[in-house]
């Protein structure tokens, strides 16, 4: 899901890079703010960071005092993306085991769906191994799965969310195939 956060940050500028002229150091603040976003990847309570919005205000700026460097706290709203238990996403198939499939659902990564929670499917090896039903509907590479969140972990360590979906619902599986 989508949120809409309003964060505090704190905008460290150095001190060649600051200009008189107002517009030159918002420009600069900017310039570090996104940067800084982009390093930061994702938190545990925000999910992960995609956009900066607007810039709502700039504090006044403290010099630091070995460096010269001046920091800038500011206040800025901003789009992230967290999932949630029981949401109902889609997403890519990019990797397909004996025991199930490997997901992408936007910035993540590591969407796992067990074998187990496909009811009806069966594992078929082969060059293109892949999972299928008696009704021929097909769980493979590139195609896209609706699906539904079970439970997410947050893994400190790579900044990152795993999640574990099923198939198990209405509407829930394959949703589209690759072009062939």
């Amino acid at each position: 899901m989508f949120l809409k956060v309003q964060l505090p940050w704190n905008v460290v500028i150095a001190a060649e890079n600051l200009q008189p002229q107002g517009l030159m150091l918002q420009r600069a603040i900017i310039i570090r703010l996104l940067s800084d976003f982009a390093v930061k990847k994702a938190t545990k309570d925000l999910g992960y960071f995609l956009a900066v919005t607007t810039l709502d205000k700039i504090g006044e700026g403290k010099v630091r005092q070995h460096t010269g460097d001046v920091l800038f706290p500011i206040v800025f709203n901003a789009i992230t993306f967290k999932i949630f238990k029981g949401e109902i996403l889609e997403g890519v198939v990019h990797k397909v085991l004996k025991h199930g499939v490997f997901m992408r659902c936007g910035p993540i990564e590591n969407v796992y769906l067990s074998h187990l929670k496909m009811p009806d499917y069966r594992y078929v090896p082969g060059e293109n191994p892949c999972f299928m039903n008696d009704k021929l509907s097909k769980i493979g590479k590139d195609v896209t799965v609706r699906f539904s969140v079970i439970g997410t972990k947050w893994m400190e360590a790579d900044r990152e969310f795993q999640a574990l979906v099923s198939l198990e619902g209405d509407y829930l599986g394959p949703v589209s195939t690759p072009d062939i």
